[in-house]
């Protein structure tokens, strides 16, 4: 390739369609019209001497060789943009707009905490939060869809991602309020005897309890109901149910719910659950970027239990 003749801006035109895949959406993105989206399309063709997308019923899809430069450029383009943007985020006047996804734990526990942290700070700046729910956070976070995600340990990784541990967290038991099983301490006998509620989009696998009663003898937990976590409160404290729950999760719940929450009866074998911020490296470096993580990670701090951090 004649690197001389090369237009560069055809590799910001290349990654607004790998991330859009569709030529008018990228040209919208990049305040351009169809027609000149596909002329720079032909242009970088013909440079590289690859197709790089070819249309299909779900838009543009990148051939073998537009996925292996999509990392690259990305990348470099992120670096660049950070060196020319360098010393120039100012938070307190910055309109700058990020994208940040979250589990459970963290909309529970955190997303009020961030949200009133950042707004103080910069007051200017947009922060748009969304579960993560089911969706492939690392496309999300390649693809430059969101700029940070708060999520289970193990859920996102890769080298091209880095990590900070926000929350590590136990389990507790919920039920509604006056419920007779939270009247004595909890043990493991009394757990066996309870009709469960299994909380079925927390992404918490709280399987550990059915061996904590095995080793004891116990039969397992006799589960009656299962349901998405938005209902679980407004259904424990309308029946004798009870959940099994990260602790924050439950000890939240129990201030704004008529239900309350016990630890588990101490087993050496209970796990921790973890969740934790998660970014591309590639923007490690872009200035209002890393301010916003320095923010999460210092809100998560300033809160009982703060974080360790895993970069």
């Amino acid at each position: 390739m004649n690197w001389d003749a090369f237009d560069f801006k055809l590799l910001i035109v290349f990654d607004a369609i790998m991330r859009e895949r569709h030529v008018t959406r990228a040209g919208e993105r990049l305040g351009l019209s169809q027609s000149a989206v596909s002329h720079a399309l032909q242009r970088l063709r013909r440079a590289l001497g690859d197709e790089l997308f070819v249309r299909g019923p779900d838009g543009m899809a990148p051939t073998p060789r537009a996925v292996e430069l999509a990392e690259p450029v990305r990348r470099a383009l992120a670096e660049i943009e950070g060196a020319l943007n360098q010393d120039r985020f100012d938070p307190a006047i910055s309109t700058a707009s990020f994208r940040l996804v979250l589990n459970n734990t963290a909309a529970v526990v955190l997303a009020a905490p961030i949200a009133g942290w950042i707004g103080s700070r910069a007051p200017a700046l947009s922060l748009h939060m969304s579960p993560s729910g089911t969706v492939r956070v690392d496309d999300l976070l390649d693809r430059g869809d969101v700029d940070l995600a708060i999520v289970g340990a193990g859920r996102v990784e890769g080298e091209r991602f880095a990590a900070a541990t926000l929350i590590r967290d136990g389990f507790a038991v919920v039920a509604r309020r006056g419920h007779p099983a939270l009247a004595e301490p909890l043990t493991y006998e009394r757990l066996a005897g309870l009709s469960h509620l299994v909380v079925s989009s927390t992404g918490d696998d709280v399987g550990f309890l059915d061996a904590a009663l095995s080793r004891r003898g116990l039969p397992p937990r006799r589960v009656a109901m299962a349901a998405p976590f938005l209902s679980a409160a407004p259904i424990l404290a309308g029946s004798d149910l009870v959940a099994v729950m990260a602790e924050r999760i439950a000890r939240t719940l129990a201030t704004v719910h008529p239900v309350a929450c016990r630890p588990l009866p101490p087993d050496p074998d209970l796990p921790v659950t973890r969740s934790v911020l998660v970014w591309a490296r590639r923007v490690e470096r872009h200035p209002g970027h890393a301010w916003l993580r320095r923010q999460v990670v210092d809100c998560a701090r300033s809160l009982a239990g703060g974080p360790s951090l895993d970069m």
